[in-house]
């Protein structure tokens, strides 16, 4: 279930980021803080986007930061950033980015559940509402508890 890979100190509301790359960073924070990834996973988002493009901006103002497992995912674990400015990611229908969903998985299918509960909730207006108006990352877990 996509709530037993988010803890609430894996999100962050209202972060200030630079730009793309520092956004990447911020959100990967979290994950590489509680074990659940290295540095190098962090370093191997930012190389592969800036060599295929922004991959990872998977639908209108959202990013789904990940790498492949053997670059550092260490366990299964989610992350999510709102931005307090949205960042541009070079993904022109798509941008700007606001919401960063950073991700680990520690093999190609454990995460897969997850996966298609998180795109339920980014078909789900509200939870974009809740994104936006939530004063505390239990605000934005109690729903996802809520919508399993």
């Amino acid at each position: 279930m996509l709530s037993e890979m988010i803890k609430p100190e894996f999100i962050q509301l209202g972060v200030e980021a630079l730009d793309w790359e520092d956004a990447i960073r911020r959100s990967a924070e979290p994950l590489l803080n509680g074990g659940k990834i290295t540095a190098d996973y962090i370093e191997k988002i930012i190389e592969t986007t800036q060599t295929l493009g922004p991959y990872i901006v998977v639908t209108k103002h959202v990013a789904l930061p990940h790498a492949p497992t053997q670059c550092g995912a260490l366990d299964l674990a989610m992350g999510i950033t709102t931005l307090k400015n949205p960042v541009v990611s070079g993904n022109e229908s798509n941008d700007p980015v606001k919401y960063l969903f950073c991700m680990s998985a520690k093999d190609s299918e454990t995460h897969l559940e997850s996966m298609a509960e998180l795109v339920n909730l980014l078909s789900d207006q509200h939870f974009y509402q809740i994104l936006d108006t939530a004063e505390k990352p239990m605000d934005i877990l109690d729903y996802i508890i809520k919508t399993e």
